[in-house]
């Protein structure tokens, strides 16, 4: 993607922030939602419900179209397995990190706090490129945390992390740095890891999955996050590999 147009590079974080608090001023949504409960009188006999929590930042509240269009509303709305049923926490917060406070306040080990419970089945932690300009060392240990606290919270639960996606296919050191963190964190913590740079989740098609701030996911985009991340969530509540998502 070396002669994309400027606007689909990685943008650095201050202007993430700086979009984010510009359009919630105006009026955007900044939270994420409960997303969907199942009605039991629906649910067959035969239908597994499950609980699932997502923990992250703007790339998962619908940031830059609204709520509706957000990746976690489309799989709770029409899920795409009749035998399993997903209850599903919107916790993500725009402006969110590991380390990074959002503008509600926010970090993802205070997600993991107000909305993880003993009965989930599966946490999903998405991002967060919110911590791109954060020390490494102090970025791991921040991550650590996050996944003890959600294990004690939740012992029983499955751990799915998703590193934050690139806008370039050579993203800077730090950018790498940042995915590295993450990444070295959630094997520890025994998380089904999965990287959205090696994989080329949005840099596949950026004119169409990006939105025009350049950084927050289109309609378009999230349709194409809600196909990666369903497949991921159903294999990993099914203990299978992740192949569907590639």
């Amino acid at each position: 993607m070396e002669h994309a147009p400027r606007r689909w590079r990685q943008a650095p974080v201050p202007l993430l922030l700086a979009l984010t608090g510009a359009l919630v001023l105006a009026g955007c949504q900044g939270t994420g939602s409960t997303t969907s409960t199942p009605d039991s009188s629906s649910v067959s006999a035969s239908t597994s419900v499950r609980s699932v929590v997502i923990i992250g930042d703007s790339l998962s509240t619908g940031f830059g179209t609204s709520a509706e269009n957000a990746w976690p509303n489309l799989i709770a709305m029409a899920p795409g397995d009749d035998s399993m049923q997903l209850n599903l926490l919107n916790a993500a917060q725009n402006g969110s990190g590991y380390l990074n406070v959002g503008v509600t306040g926010s970090t993802f080990a205070l997600q993991v706090e107000q909305a993880l419970t003993p009965d989930a089945d599966l946490v999903v932690f998405f991002g967060s490129i919110n911590d791109l300009h954060q020390d490494p060392t102090e970025l791991a240990a921040a991550v650590g945390r996050t996944y003890a606290a959600a294990r004690e919270r939740a012992p029983r639960s499955a751990f799915l992390v998703v590193g934050p996606p690139a806008y370039s296919t050579r993203p800077e050191a730090r950018f790498l740095a940042l995915r590295d963190a993450v990444k070295q964190e959630a094997q520890a913590a025994g998380a089904m890891y999965v990287d959205p740079i090696e994989r080329g989740w949005v840099v596949a098609d950026a004119e169409r999955f990006v939105g025009p701030d350049g950084l927050h996911p289109s309609v378009e985009g999230h349709r194409h996050l809600r196909e990666k991340m369903e497949a991921l969530i159903l294999g990993a509540l099914k203990g299978q590999p992740d192949v569907a998502a590639r």
